[in-house]
């Protein structure tokens, strides 16, 4: 069910939302799945419908077909997030593509770096669209964004292979690498695709070097190259596509090394410290602020899933949410296998959280739904989701 106005879609789902969730906990066992449409040829060969499953999860609250809208949860404990659709209302003639990272800064205004001709959509965090900006910057493909205390922003151009520091209504200020002149390939120097960018609590700048370069370069906060780290290969401090990077109070640096299905821990020198298994390629990576930090990590999920897990739930793609200095899975947001409905994902690749703990997704839908069926989508996909958090 698509809501016509953010604003409503939200003031409905806060209304009573006690009492429709007991409500819907005692119709989910009655309720059969709501088809609505092919996605592409292929894909209806197989599946018939937009969801790439027809089972329903206990997680999500179940789905009521043509009934009036429910809200849908997903998580568990106290990381449960009620699904905020139609979040996100663009002007007329204006397109996201695909939204490729997200962050917001300190008034809870959440900045969209996307792949189309507005390359940074800026709203309020209720869905209204405030400006946006980047037109004439010279991106090449959004990838990467991140912002500091001081609401800066530095936007990755992965095949720009630049990173712009630019102020919240899109002046550069600062720019680190040559755009458009790559390294040579895993040459170690910086940067081939990059990916992403951290802040320390000094203020010194980590580059995620990425698609074609298995290595992290830190940077003084004016922007000159102090030391990287890294290099291919599967063992510790090792890379296999460093696709996103952040950092907490302490110091500590997070790296998601996707395709070894991990995200691995480093001191601020690049000393290897520990890493987290058992993730379905982590894509999208945020890590708060604070004593007791929660990462969030948008898990893309394994690439056969046309071929091999197109229906098996909890393979991804879905949000995790850790204890960041313990390394514990505290709970998954969305289990159910790759789809358009509420609660379900198709190709989570930037995270972020605001002030209350709401979570934002940015997702590659429409970039990577060709890599996993072999043609692109008949329609636009959905490519960001907000989703709201519920107190326990």
């Amino acid at each position: 069910m698509i809501y016509p106005v953010p604003v409503l879609a939200r003031i409905y789902a806060d209304f009573n939302f006690t009492f429709r969730e007991k409500l819907m906990c005692q119709l989910c066992s009655m309720m059969h799945h709501h088809f609505s449409g092919a996605i592409n040829a292929r894909a209806s060969r197989w599946f018939g419908a937009r969801s790439l499953s027809g089972k329903m999860d206990a997680e999500d609250g179940g789905h009521n077909g043509g009934m009036s809208p429910e809200p849908v949860v997903i998580g568990s404990g106290n990381h449960r997030y009620r699904v905020l659709e139609g979040w996100g209302e663009l002007p007329p003639g204006m397109r996201f593509v695909d939204v490729a990272a997200v962050c917001v800064d300190s008034k809870d205004q959440v900045y969209v770096f996307n792949r189309g001709a507005d390359p940074v959509i800026v709203f309020d965090r209720d869905g209204r669209y405030l400006r946006s900006w980047g037109q004439g910057i010279g991106f090449t493909r959004a990838h990467g964004a991140a912002i500091g205390p001081d609401d800066l922003l530095y936007l990755t151009d992965d095949e720009g292979h630049a990173v712009r520091k630019c102020t919240t209504a899109g002046k550069v200020l600062m720019t680190i690498g040559m755009p458009n002149q790559p390294a040579p390939r895993f040459s170690g120097e910086p940067f081939n695709l990059c990916t992403h960018t951290a802040l320390s609590p000094q203020g010194e700048i980590y580059v995620s070097d990425g698609y074609q370069n298995a290595r992290v370069h830190k940077y003084s906060p004016d922007g000159k190259l102090m030391f990287s780290w890294g290099k291919p290969g599967t063992a510790p401090g090792e890379f296999n596509l460093v696709h996103n990077i952040a950092c907490d109070d302490d110091g500590w640096v997070y790296v998601a090394d996707r395709e070894n299905h991990r995200v691995q821990v480093f001191d601020g020198n690049g000393k290897y410290q520990g890493q987290w298994n058992n993730l379905a390629r982590p894509c999208g990576l945020f890590v708060g602020r604070g004593k007791n930090p929660l990462a969030i990590i948008g898990e893309l999920g394994p690439e056969a899933v046309s071929m091999f897990s197109r229906d098996a739930p909890n393979l991804g793609p879905r949000v995790t949410i850790v204890d960041a200095h313990k390394g514990e899975i505290l709970a998954y947001a969305g289990t159910r296998p790759l789809g358009e409905e509420p609660g379900q994902f198709i190709a989570p690749h930037g995270i972020a959280t605001d002030s209350l703990g709401d979570i934002y997704v940015a997702e590659v839908s429409n970039t990577y739904w060709p890599i996993l069926f072999g043609s692109k989508p008949d329609h636009e996909l959905r490519c960001l989701q907000k989703l709201v958090h519920v107190a326990g």
